[in-house]
C-alpha cells in the first residue's frame, strides 16, 4: 500500500472543467454527486490496462488559488505523445502556460499549465533525444 490510486481536481465551474479535460485529453466523466453530497464527477482518464489512475472533479470549497502563489498541493503530470499538439489544445480550451516546455535531457519534454479553473498541471512527453 501507499501507491496513489485517485486524484481530485477542485473546480469552480464543473461544466467548463469537464469540457476542458474531455476536449484536450478525451477524459470521460461519471456523476458521483449523490455519493459525495456535492457536485463530484469521476474522471476516467484512460483504459484500465494502461498505466495511470482515474480521479474526479469536485466542487471547490474555498477561494481559488491566486496567480503566482506557491503550489500548495500536488501537481499531477499527464503523459502525452506530442507535447506541442497538446499545448495547442490546452491554449485553445482556455488554459495558460505556467512554465514553458523544457528538456529533461535524454529523457523527456516537460512543461506546466493552468487549467480552466486556475489549477496547475504538467505535461510530459518521453523523448530520449530531448536536450
Amino acid at each position: 500500500m501507499g501507491r496513489v490510486v485517485h486524484f481530485e481536481i477542485h473546480v469552480d465551474d464543473m461544466e467548463r472543467a469537464k469540457n476542458f479535460y474531455s476536449g484536450i485529453f478525451g477524459w470521460t466523466f461519471e456523476d458521483w454527486s449523490e455519493y459525495a453530497g456535492m457536485p463530484y464527477f469521476g474522471a476516467v482518464t484512460g483504459d484500465d490496462k494502461d498505466l495511470g489512475i482515474n480521479g474526479a472533479l469536485m466542487q471547490r470549497q474555498s477561494a481559488p488559488p491566486e496567480l503566482n502563489q506557491a503550489l500548495n498541493g500536488y501537481a499531477c503530470t499527464i503523459g502525452v505523445e506530442d507535447f506541442d499538439a497538446v499545448e495547442s489544445k490546452i491554449l485553445n480550451h482556455g488554459g495558460q502556460v505556467a512554465m514553458p516546455k523544457y528538456a529533461l535531457p535524454g529523457m523527456a519534454w516537460q512543461g506546466y499549465f493552468l487549467d480552466s479553473e486556475g489549477n496547475i498541471f504538467g505535461l510530459h512527453q518521453p523523448d530520449e533525444n530531448a536536450e
